[in-house]
């Protein structure tokens, strides 16, 4: 990200300078009521906008958002614009077409200025960023972007992500990297069809489970309505192409990714745990189910974050696929109660229940209560 600091006084116009001066010609200035050329317009509202008066600030960013297509077309497109003012303005304006076009046509743009409106763009937005190859692979971090972007086209998605893979540049900010890398791998071309497909599951969304989220008092469909939502869901899911599948794993919400976490290829059974999204919550109802793929469990025990908590280390302990190293890792920070459990337990790999009768003689407890 671009920081937005003072522009060099020195770098400013005559007409800039006096606007920037002190007295009332500033708050004026703010206003937009200073004649001024396109460029010192933008780069005096540029000023304004990160100045410490709050009240000339937002002045400042309210004349820049609406000030005419005309105006900002012909400044914005001007190569000798400092990169952070375009910056501010693909943030505040930068959802208007004649602005999103002469940022873009503008070589002086900073990369990271593209990789925010690749985020924030429209598919025809996006698909226009994914012509400048040679951008993308300099920055992979538009790649990143432009893949969380739910509004991108699955086509173009999967064209910049091969795009990256040949050129062995790998994208930085996507948790399943390895699983969106390796799914393209012998996969069928992208269709308008596998464009139609994702957008319907990630743009029309069943309403997220009220259980994963842990929201006790939302009031529930009657369970028909729920089959028949999970259902549709399940059946929508299903016809996505398998880049789909874990790219919808990777953004979807919690319905999504506990379908997906089911799916038989485990490489989109990894992506959906590997999703940023996924809570504690989730993680410990998924760290309990014995018939998730091996990967997901080991990916569980794996994450620091998810084993400071009691019920998920307990979990894992009791889960057969959990790694017997991670579980043994695990065992000493058990409750008594739990310990004996696990060891009169013949759902665990023997080690694990021979450990735990260890851990109790140590404490002094018994393995036979």
């Amino acid at each position: 990200m671009i920081d937005h600091t003072p522009l060099d006084a020195t770098t400013l116009s005559a007409q800039a300078k006096k606007a920037l001066g002190p007295g009332p010609g500033r708050m004026m200035a703010s206003r937009g009521m200073m004649p001024l050329p396109p460029s010192d317009q933008i780069a005096v509202l540029y000023q304004l906008s990160i100045d410490a008066d709050q009240n000339l600030a937002t002045a400042a960013r309210t004349t820049a958002m609406g000030l005419p297509d005309k105006l900002l077309a012909s400044a914005l497109a001007d190569a000798a614009v400092d990169p952070r003012v375009l910056d501010l303005f693909a943030q505040l304006v930068g959802d208007k077409a004649v602005v999103f076009d002469a940022l873009v046509g503008n070589n002086t743009v900073a990369d990271s200025t593209i990789a925010y409106l690749a985020e924030n763009g429209g598919p025809n937005e996006v698909d226009r960023i994914s012509n400048n190859e040679q951008r993308l692979l300099r920055h992979p971090e538009i790649i990143a972007a432009m893949y969380q972007n739910k509004h991108a086209r699955m086509s173009t998605v999967d064209r910049v992500v091969e795009l990256a893979v040949r050129n062995h540049v790998r994208v930085p900010g996507l948790a399943a990297w390895d699983e969106i890398a390796r799914a393209l791998q012998g996969a069928p071309p992208s269709t308008a069809e596998s464009d139609a497909l994702f957008a319907a599951a990630a743009l029309h969304e069943v309403a997220d489970d009220p259980l994963v989220k842990g929201d006790a008092d939302q009031v529930l469909p009657d369970q028909d309505e729920r089959d028949l939502l999970d259902a549709k869901k399940d059946q929508q899911i299903g016809r996505l192409t398998v880049p789909g599948k874990i790219r919808l794993a990777t953004l979807g919400n919690g319905v999504d990714r506990g379908m997906l976490i089911r799916d038989p290829l485990k490489i989109v059974a990894v992506a959906a745990i590997k999703s940023p999204g996924v809570t504690e919550f989730e993680a410990a109802r998924y760290a309990s189910n014995q018939s998730l793929a091996e990967d997901v469990i080991r990916y569980i025990a794996s994450k620091r974050e998810w084993t400071k908590l009691y019920g998920i280390k307990y979990s894992l302990c009791r889960n057969p696929k959990t790694p017997v190293t991670e579980a043994m890792r695990l065992l000493p920070f058990l409750r008594e109660k739990d310990l004996q459990l696990l060891a009169k337990s013949r759902g665990v790999p023997s080690a694990v229940t021979a450990q735990a009768r260890k851990l109790l003689i140590q404490r002094g407890g018994s393995s036979k209560k």
